[in-house]
């Protein structure tokens, strides 16, 4: 029996996992809201909050620690200068998981994971950065 064994596997390997929460945390900082599955969202959450937790802390140890996690330097940045002081008088609870029904194909449960009091700008705002005018106008209009 496999009673309280820690963690969902997700029939990947440790390293596999180790990529994919590091990928799905990055996401989630940048776009503060997406959608997964059910079990990866579930695995998600305590990630990121302590990912937040360090944010709140602030120091150069804790940003060192949350660089070799994450392995960009503008997700770092984002956590330590927008999300850091936002939840700084929050006692955790930052990120919350809604189900989202079941995907087409394999129907597979589906979850949207999203930080509480996120910013509804921030969702897509890289991809609109990087488009040119001419595209920016084809799709405002």
């Amino acid at each position: 029996m496999r009673h309280a064994r820690g963690y969902r596997r997700l029939n990947r390997t440790h390293e596999h996992r180790k990529a994919l929460f590091s990928n799905m945390a990055g996401s989630l900082i940048e776009h503060e809201q997406i959608k997964t599955t059910l079990p990866k969202a579930k695995e998600l959450r305590p990630i990121i909050e302590k990912m937040i937790t360090l944010a709140k802390r602030g120091d150069l140890h804790a940003r060192r620690l949350a660089a070799s996690k994450l392995k960009q330097d503008a997700y770092v940045a984002k956590l330590f200068d927008i999300l850091g002081p936002r939840y700084k008088d929050r006692q955790g609870g930052y990120a919350r998981v809604l189900k989202a029904g079941f995907r087409y194909g394999d129907m597979a449960p589906m979850a949207i994971i999203e930080l509480v009091d996120r910013d509804p700008n921030a969702k897509g705002l890289a991809d609109k950065e990087n488009m040119s005018k001419e595209e920016a106008e084809e799709v405002t209009e």
